[in-house]
């Protein structure tokens, strides 16, 4: 059972991952009730502040509350600033008389579940990570529903929506779909690259990787005499190594066609173009890259809670992209296989497949259904609600 859902508040601020899926989410609802009533509980220091009001939607400030991990004295101020956070996220929902509370993690989101219990409003988690955060163990465990990204994430009640796509991406799916020579093209005039020539795409992310951007950039001269052609985004502050590396090349090869750039604002254009990239395997850029259908080489991040390497998994178990330990990626191993894989046209056509049956294109969607069954249970009369 469904119901269109008239009034929501969403949370997960503070990093990209956080807010696109969110405002993902927000997207699909409005679409299915144009006159939506939608809150966005944020910090005013993270991306959401910028990127929230961008897309037509209300930020609702909410102190920063970082959950410790381990006992230290931000223990002591806990309780004062979490009751301050929760007071916020009841206020939020008072505001448009939410019908319920969706969270996809991050500091935000604790308070927000907190204040939805005790307002009795339902609660929808969203969990991008192949291993669940904090904030999404903790709502999870008296939420309505629960949508993970990953099969196999150990959330109570867990079905599998994969993550909903940012509006790019899965603008870039359908160009895709309808005509991909066409977007290519596109994308690679917009760029400055040839869109003939076999193309690596390289990122770590807007922070870029230090480990990526060496490896890579010592193999220049390799992938170069390959005839491949590499977009290389640094990370801000971090092109000048990058570029010192391929400039060492110049009047021995054609390094015209190893661009670096610090960043991309329009990384969509950056996947129109690929034919394959190496990343790092955070969970938005595994799930774009699959809904896509491109093959990739993963390096997951060699800190924290492993959660990378749980996020590439799937998708390399099937065949649609190769894992590389950080320590692993060195110059030569590039050298020896990126070239190489580069020149096999029926390696990577059958990586791209595996990758494109292994994603989820729909993602915002499922989410958005859960959010509708939630709000459909809790207005059914006692019984009725399933």
């Amino acid at each position: 059972m469904r119901r269109r859902v008239r009034s929501v508040v969403l949370a997960g601020g503070g990093t990209a991952g956080h807010v696109n899926p969110l405002l993902a989410v927000a997207d699909e609802l409005r679409a299915r009730e144009p006159g939506l009533r939608a809150l966005v509980l944020g910090t005013t220091s993270g991306l959401e502040a910028d990127l929230v009001p961008e897309r037509g939607y209300r930020l609702w400030p909410v102190p920063r509350v970082p959950l410790p991990r381990r006992p230290s004295a931000d223990l002591f101020t806990l309780p004062g600033k979490l009751r301050a956070a929760v007071r916020a996220a009841e206020a939020a929902i008072d505001e448009v008389g939410a019908e319920a509370v969706v969270g996809f993690g991050g500091y935000v989101s604790t308070p927000a579940y907190l204040a939805a219990r005790r307002r009795g409003v339902p609660v929808v988690v969203h969990e991008q990570n192949a291993r669940a955060g904090v904030a999404n163990r903790l709502g999870a465990r008296w939420a309505a529903r629960v949508g993970t990204t990953f099969p196999g994430t150990p959330l109570r009640g867990g079905v599998v929506t994969g993550l909903p796509l940012r509006r790019e991406v899965s603008e870039l799916v359908a160009r895709r779909e309808a005509d991909a020579a066409a977007a290519r093209v596109q994308a690679a005039d917009a760029l400055g690259l040839e869109p003939t020539l076999p193309t690596l795409v390289v990122t770590g992310g807007s922070s870029g990787a230090l480990s990526l951007n060496t490896a890579v950039s010592r193999a220049a001269a390799p992938l170069l005499e390959s005839g491949a052609q590499v977009l290389h985004l640094t990370g801000r502050g971090k092109a000048d190594p990058v570029r010192e590396a391929v400039g060492r090349l110049a009047g021995t090869h054609e390094t015209r066609r190893y661009q670096v750039r610090e960043y991309l604002s329009d990384m969509h254009l950056a996947l129109a173009a690929a034919d394959l990239v190496v990343a790092r395997a955070g969970a938005g850029t595994v799930c774009e890259l699959a809904a896509l259908g491109l093959p990739a080489v993963y390096v997951p991040l060699p800190i924290g809670n492993g959660e990378q390497r749980l996020n590439a998994a799937p998708l390399v178990e099937v065949g649609g992209g190769l894992l590389v330990d950080d320590a692993d990626l060195t110059s030569t191993w590039v050298a020896e296989h990126v070239p190489a894989l580069l020149g096999d046209t029926a390696r990577l056509d059958a990586m791209a497949a595996a990758a494109r049956a292994a994603g989820v294109r729909d993602g915002a969607a499922r989410v958005a259904d859960l959010v509708e069954q939630a709000v459909a249970d809790a207005a059914a009369p006692a019984g009725e609600a399933r």
